[in-house]
């Protein structure tokens, strides 16, 4: 038994249908599979990093003055227990050395007056 043509025409359309249909299904797979998307993520971040890189150096080479302040002021704060620390400390120090000096002073003073009362005597 012979087959129509007509039929062999649609059955042969069905064919390169159905492998149109399985070209595209691969390729979405492949547009979505984790690898892809996790790939894209990353290029698209890269991208963005680098135009906030690129505008945040065209903003100090436009005020580096202000910049500095800015980054400044973050510093301190970031820092702020390490300075404070460090403030006291220094302050203690010169503290302590005013105190020595002070009773030194008075030391001295003292030794001088008694000489003067011995030499007095």
């Amino acid at each position: 038994m012979k087959e129509d043509p007509a039929i062999l025409a649609a059955r042969a359309e069905v064919e390169r249908s159905r492998a149109r249909l399985m070209d595209r299904a691969h390729a979405l797979q492949d547009r979505l599979s984790p690898k892809t998307l996790a790939r894209g993520a990353w290029d698209g971040a890269k991208e963005k990093g680098a135009e906030l890189a690129e505008d945040a150096v065209d903003a100090v080479r436009a005020r580096p003055i202000a910049t500095t302040g800015v980054v400044a002021a973050i510093v301190t704060f970031l820092a702020r227990e390490p300075l404070m620390d460090l403030a006291s400390q220094l302050a203690g120090a010169v503290g302590g050395k005013r105190k020595a000096s002070k009773a030194k002073k008075k030391s001295q003073k003292s030794a001088k007056t008694e000489k003067k009362m011995e030499t007095a005597q």
